[in-house]
């Protein structure tokens, strides 16, 4: 499930430290990125480079609107690593890939500004 959130959407309800610790966010570095036209909304197949420990792992991303492949390859990104793979389409989606919605709905990913190493944990 897709979900867009706006600017004047309401905040969520409150969680605790603990529940946010659960959540497991961390920078990876896109590897490869085809068109995944069996996919019921635009999307992209993502290879995401998360470090030695976690590895490679795959994810669907709906976020052909604003991106192209060739731009993708290279960029760092921000996933969470600890949901449940989820089965789209042919492929199983192992991470969630991070986003704002612009003006428009589109994504826009969320990135980080300076560079650090891949797998490094949002703290």
């Amino acid at each position: 499930m897709h979900m867009v959130y706006g600017p004047d959407d309401p905040a969520a309800e409150a969680i605790t430290f603990a529940e946010f610790l659960k959540v497991d966010i961390r920078a990876g570095t896109v590897l490869s990125c085809s068109p995944f036209p069996e996919a019921r909304k635009p999307s992209f197949i993502l290879m995401i480079d998360f470090g030695a420990t976690i590895g490679v792992r795959k994810s669907s991303a709906q976020i052909t609107e604003r991106y192209t492949p060739e731009a993708l390859i290279g960029r760092r990104v921000l996933a969470v690593i600890n949901f449940p793979p989820r089965q789209i389409g042919p492929i199983k989606s192992e991470v969630l890939v991070l986003g704002f919605a612009d003006e428009g709905g589109a994504i826009v990913l969320a990135t980080t500004a300076d560079d650090i190493p891949d797998g490094a944990r949002l703290a």
